[in-house]
């Protein structure tokens, strides 16, 4: 089953693109080589950008604690795992300590870095950070791995309350989700929300068609197409059975 993932706003657009770029930066970062560890340095320059929103750690802070407050009100039901329910307050309990202790402008340490903003800016131009226009950079990519990985962590660092947090709030959204089964015919499909709503929603299917998915207060559209490589994919003129969950912090 291949799972699509469509945000409803803005903030859970972000949040997403946020997951991505961690995800990215920490494997290749893991990955060793020099090719490895300059990718994992765009994945970082990517999330500079991406967190340069001063209202985004005040966000997450909020629906944190937003989050925190509904979990406690389930302490009186029986029917929650209290043992679960305490790792998870704990588990945002911790990323808001981490949170508020950041201090400063998101990146600013990597803004204040010459040296990577010199490599920023080149980062821009196809083919800009080669040796010959960043022979420091290129000095820097011919050290030990384990020096480089160190000195990429450092940069990262900083950054890892935001991605604790986004990971925490995406687990609780996704957790959230109401599944339900459906099959488009001729490869469309139309939902009427009759009142519910979603920040977030999940497709799963196991099909050769991906979906392209529109939607508003009232209903969500799903015209399912097939992928081609050599040009705009097609509608798909056949059923479609899928999945289709609603998640909602």
């Amino acid at each position: 089953m291949t799972v699509y993932e469509f945000p409803l706003n803005e903030r859970i657009r972000t949040w997403l693109r946020l997951e991505d770029l961690f995800d990215k930066a920490l494997y290749f970062v893991r990955g060793g080589d020099a090719r490895a560890h300059h990718a994992a340095l765009l994945a970082l320059f990517e999330l500079i950008d991406v967190t340069c929103r001063p209202e985004m750690k005040s966000e997450l802070i909020q629906e944190l604690d937003r989050q925190k407050t509904s979990l406690e009100d389930l302490r009186s039901n029986p029917a929650v795992d209290a043992a679960r329910l305490d790792q998870v307050l704990a588990r945002i309990a911790g990323v808001l300590s981490e949170l508020h202790a950041m201090s400063g402008k998101t990146g600013q340490h990597v803004r204040d870095n010459e040296w990577l903003a010199g490599i920023k800016g080149r980062a821009g131009i196809p083919g800009g950070p080669c040796s010959f226009d960043l022979p420091a950079y290129h000095y820097w990519l011919n050290l030990p791995a384990a020096e480089r990985s160190h000195d990429l962590m450092e940069w990262l660092a900083p950054l890892l309350p935001l991605k604790n947090a986004v990971d925490v709030v995406l687990r609780l959204l996704r957790d959230s989700g109401h599944h339900s089964h459906h099959t488009a015919s001729q490869g469309l499909f139309q939902l009427m929300l009759g009142g519910r709503s979603a920040h977030l929603l999940r497709l799963s299917l196991d099909s050769a068609c991906a979906p392209e998915v529109s939607a508003n207060k009232y209903a969500v559209n799903i015209r399912f197409l097939v992928p081609d490589r050599a040009q705009k994919p097609r509608p798909c003129d056949r059923d479609v059975d899928f999945e289709l969950t609603f998640c909602n912090l």
